[in-house]
């Protein structure tokens, strides 16, 4: 290992006190890292590199003379400079790292680039299930560098520190830079878990994990997006269809019923001059 290695590796084990600025973002947010010591003159950034080191082993070019190198791996798409020269990196968990800006005639200015995520174990579990899930935070970064014991903290929806065991969850304790949480997902219970990193004794960034469960499912109502039908469902429906059937047979038999009657005879009444005479009054009325 060189002494410009061995230099490197203790001043970011001593954050803060070389000029090193320390980000900490989340994939999918669009990171801006800024080079300190650009002056007006430089604005073109015809004079600005950038360079990426994800561990001591290699170093990669992104920018050259102000241009983003197309070559710099999958991530030169996500790149750009803007008007202060600083480098825009649309984050996924691959970028995490140590960069630096270098000017020409200048001193480097370092950035140490951090991300966070929350996975659950295994990633392909069924998220819409009772049962108990893993959840695994990361801190990724600089290889050479680690993490301080419970600097990664889990919190509840109240900000309750999530320590040992308790309701609903059992915190199964940090290795490295991994913070592991194993919490029981209940429908109707959507609660909130957050990953905090603590470090200089500030929350210098958090992620947001909430069960997601289907949609209308609570435990007093039954999941109505669910299309299985029980035996008493089916035995329901075939009495609304047999009590619909039976009405509709006697509608109709009322109305042939209607149709059916015979009309007064004519020839039962007889008109005599002033007089009206009505025979079979009897037999009408028993018809009737």
């Amino acid at each position: 290992m060189t002494p410009l290695e061995l230099i490197l590796i203790l001043v970011l084990q001593f954050e803060g006190i070389s000029g090193v600025i320390h980000f900490y973002y989340k994939p999918g947010d669009d990171a801006i890292l800024s080079c300190d010591g650009v002056s007006s003159s430089d604005r073109v950034c015809s004079r600005v590199n950038w360079l990426y080191n994800r561990d001591l082993s290699q170093t990669f070019d992104l920018v050259q003379n102000g241009n983003v190198v197309k070559n710099s791996q999958a991530r030169a798409a996500r790149m750009s400079l803007d008007t202060n020269c600083s480098l825009v990196i649309n984050i996924t968990a691959e970028d995490a790292g140590y960069y630096t800006c270098r000017l020409s005639s200048k001193l480097d200015s370092a950035v140490l680039l951090s991300i966070i995520t929350i996975l659950p174990s295994p990633p392909d579990a069924d998220p819409k299930t009772d049962g108990n899930v893993t959840l695994e935070c990361s801190l990724l970064r600089f290889r050479s560098l680690g993490c301080r014991p419970n600097s990664i903290r889990w919190v509840n929806e109240t900000g309750t520190v999530l320590l040992g065991e308790g309701v609903g969850y059992e915190f199964m304790g940090q290795t490295n830079c991994v913070s592991v949480l194993t919490v029981k997902r209940q429908s109707g219970h959507n609660r909130r878990y957050t990953c905090q990193v603590v470090e200089r004794n500030k929350v210098q960034i958090e992620a947001h994990y909430t069960p997601d469960f289907t949609e209308g499912t609570s435990d007093d109502e039954p999941d109505k997006s669910n299309t299985d039908w029980s035996p008493l469902d089916y035995a329901m429906l075939t009495l609304r269809i047999a009590g619909l059937l039976l009405i509709t047979v006697i509608v109709v038999l009322l109305i042939k019923g209607r149709g059916n009657k015979t009309p007064p005879d004519e020839n039962n009444v007889h008109d005599d001059g002033d007089e009206v005479n009505y025979e079979n009054v009897e037999a009408t009325s028993a018809a009737t």
